[in-house]
């Protein structure tokens, strides 16, 4: 069975304020199964960020990516406009 890829793009606020909150909903992203992230910034814009997920399935990843809980976290973490958000799996 391959891996899911949750990718988001999304410009923020304040990068460090943004990471605080990312940081603070580990639980969040573990109880939909994520196994493993990635945070990378634009190296001309840390504010613009880029975050890469992996799931075991792409249910999860979709279910992670609809959630309301993940919406509010982005809104409280200064999310500046509606994020990028596509899903790859492994070939």
């Amino acid at each position: 069975m391959s891996s899911t890829h949750l990718i988001v793009r999304h410009a923020v606020d304040d990068y460090a304020a943004w990471r605080s909150v990312y940081d603070s909903v580990e639980d969040l992203r573990r109880g939909f199964g994520c196994t493993r992230a990635a945070v990378l910034t634009d190296p001309g814009d840390k504010n613009d960020v880029y975050v890469v997920h992996e799931f075991p399935s792409l249910e999860q990843a979709r279910d992670y990516a609809a959630s309301d809980d993940l919406r509010a976290a982005m809104r409280k973490a200064g999310v500046s406009g509606p994020p990028r958000i596509e899903i790859a799996v492994e070939a």
